[in-house]
C-alpha cells in the first residue's frame, strides 16, 4: 500500500494531544456556565448567500456541490446561491440565524457559547488551519444591551484563558467612538481609510503607515503624526486619557469613547487584576464593532498574533419587528492548541485516560479480572482490562508503553488481590472496593511547561 501522505490544513492529534484539546475545550465550557452562559450547536451549513453577505470571498468557503445536485429541480451546472449549501467559516453568520429563526422560543438577553469546527479554505500555515476549532461567547439583547456587557464578557473570557496552562497573556481593549472621535477632532473625515492605515501598523511599520495615512487619507504630515501618536498609546489604567486630550482629542465623541472604555478597564481590572490594557493603535474590527474592541496577545509569543477577538456589535441580526445587539468575543481554540503543543507549553501527564490495567491471570479467570475492572469504574477510576492472558512481564510492559500508571493483579483461588505502581516498583494488597490511587494519578492531568518539568524531574 502506498505510504499515505498528510491533508496540509487539516489537523489530526495523537491521543495525548486530544487530551490537551479536551480540556482546553472543558475549561472554556466549565466558566462559561459558571457565567450562566448556554451551550448551543448551530448545523454545520448554511446557504452561500448567507456565508458571502459580509463579503467574504468565494474561495475560502467550501461549498456542497453534491448536495445541491442532488436536491429536487436543482441544475448542478448553474450556481443559485439561494439554494447552494456551504460549510460555515465562523459561528457568527450561523448565530445571525439562528436568533432569527428562534427569537420566539428564547430568553433575551441571550447568553450563549458555542464550542465547534468550522472550516476555511484559506491557505494553511502555522496556527492557520482549513478545519478548525472555534470557541464564541456572546450575549444577545433585544433591540438594547447595557454598557456593562462588553467589560462582562471580557471578564469570562479572561477567567478562562487563565485556568488554561499556557504564558501570561494581555487583553488589549478599544472603542471605536474614541477612534473616530479623535479623528474627526483633528480634521479627518474618512475614519475608514485611517483605520485600514492604521490596521497595517504591525506588519509595516509607522513609517509605512505614515505615507498610507498622506496618501490614502488625505492627512496632512501633523495629522499623519497625531495618528501614529494616537495609536501608540498604551496603559493598564485610564491615564490614556489625558494622552488623548494632550494630542488634541476633544469633543463630545472623544469624551463618551474615553468613558466607556476607562468603564470597560476599570471593571475588567477589579475582577481580573493584571490582564487588561487600554491600547488605541487596535483598528481591525472597528469598521464592523461599534462600541468596545478586544484582541489578546500571548506573552513571548506574539508572532501568533491575536489569540481571541471581538467586541460589540450593534447589528448583528434583524427584521421587521426587532433589532439583535450584542458582545462577543472568540478563541481559534485549534489555533491556540497548536502553538500549546508546538511550544511545549502543555502536556498531558499521560497519554490515556487509564488510571488501572487489570491483568488477566488466564482466560479462565477473566470473569474476575472483569469484575475488578467494574468495581474500579464503579468509584470513578478509569481502567482497563488486559486484551490477552500474557505473561504477566508483557502486560507490565504494555501498560508501561500506554503510560497506564497502576497494574492489578486480581487474586485466584481465594487469594487476595494486589496492585502494583509500575513506575516505583511497589506492591501492595488492595480492595476493588476501596482502594484509592494518589488524587494526582487518578484523573489525566494537563501540565503547563514548568509543571512538566517538574513532574520529569520527580
Amino acid at each position: 500500500m502506498a505510504k499515505i501522505a498528510a491533508l496540509s490544513g487539516f489537523p489530526e492529534w495523537l491521543p495525548a494531544e486530544r487530551l490537551v484539546e479536551q480540556h482546553v475545550i472543558d475549561v472554556f465550557r466549565e466558566v462559561a456556565e459558571l457565567h450562566g452562559f448556554s451551550g448551543i450547536e448551530t448545523r454545520a451549513v448554511e446557504p452561500l448567500e448567507q456565508l458571502l453577505r459580509k463579503g467574504e470571498i468565494d474561495k475560502e468557503v467550501y461549498v456542497l456541490r453534491r448536495l445541491h445536485a442532488e436536491e429536487e429541480g436543482a441544475d448542478p451546472a448553474r450556481e443559485d446561491r439561494s439554494r447552494t449549501l456551504g460549510l460555515h467559516f465562523d459561528l457568527t453568520v450561523p448565530l445571525a440565524r439562528y436568533v432569527l429563526e428562534h427569537q420566539n422560543s428564547l430568553a433575551f438577553p441571550l447568553r450563549r457559547f458555542q464550542i465547534q469546527k468550522v472550516w476555511r479554505g484559506e491557505r494553511p500555515q502555522d496556527g492557520r488551519f482549513r478545519e478548525f476549532y472555534q470557541a464564541d461567547l456572546d450575549v444577545i439583547g433585544q433591540d438594547t444591551l447595557p454598557g456593562h456587557i462588553e467589560a462582562e464578557v471580557a471578564v469570562v473570557m479572561a477567567e478562562i484563558l487563565h485556568r488554561l496552562p499556557m504564558p501570561r497573556f494581555t487583553i488589549h481593549a478599544n472603542t471605536r467612538r474614541l477612534s473616530e472621535g479623535f479623528f474627526r477632532s483633528i480634521g479627518l473625515e474618512d475614519q475608514s481609510a485611517v483605520l485600514r492605515s492604521l490596521d497595517k501598523l504591525p506588519k509595516v511599520g509607522a513609517d509605512t503607515v505614515r505615507e498610507l495615512l498622506l496618501t490614502e487619507s488625505g492627512a496632512s504630515p501633523e495629522q499623519a503624526q497625531a495618528c501614529l501618536d494616537f495609536a501608540s498609546i498604551r496603559t493598564g489604567d485610564a491615564s490614556f486619557a489625558q494622552q488623548v486630550r494632550d494630542l488634541g482629542g476633544s469633543g463630545e465623541m472623544v469624551e463618551q469613547g474615553i468613558a466607556e472604555l476607562t468603564a470597560v478597564i476599570e471593571r475588567v481590572e477589579a475582577a481580573v487584576p493584571g490582564v487588561i490594557m487600554a491600547d488605541l493603535s487596535i483598528a481591525r474590527g472597528l469598521d464592523y464593532y461599534t462600541g468596545t474592541v478586544f484582541e489578546t496577545f500571548v506573552t513571548g509569543h506574539e508572532s501568533l498574533g491575536s489569540i481571541c477577538s471581538g467586541g460589540r456589535y450593534d447589528a448583528l441580526a434583524a427584521d421587521n419587528r426587532h433589532t439583535y445587539p450584542g458582545v462577543g468575543l472568540s478563541i481559534g481554540l485549534s489555533r491556540l492548541i497548536s502553538r500549546l503543543l508546538s511550544a511545549g507549553l502543555a502536556t498531558a501527564s499521560r497519554s490515556v485516560p487509564t488510571c488501572v490495567l487489570v491483568s488477566v491471570t488466564g482466560e479462565q479467570h477473566r470473569h474476575l479480572s472483569d469484575a475488578a475492572a467494574r468495581a474500579l469504574r464503579g468509584r470513578g477510576i478509569p481502567c482497563e482490562v488486559a486484551p490477552s492472558a500474557a505473561k504477566f512481564g508483557k502486560q507490565i510492559r504494555y501498560a508501561d508503553r500506554r503510560g497506564i500508571p497502576f497494574i492489578w493483579f486480581p487474586g485466584v483461588d481465594g487469594a487476595a488481590d494486589q496492585v502494583k505502581d509500575i513506575r516505583s516498583g511497589e506492591q501492595s494488597d488492595a480492595d476493588a472496593a476501596a482502594w484509592e490511587p494518589p488524587a494526582q494519578d487518578r484523573s489525566v492531568r494537563i501540565l503547563a511547561a514548568d509543571e512538566g518539568q517538574s513532574a520529569a524531574q520527580a
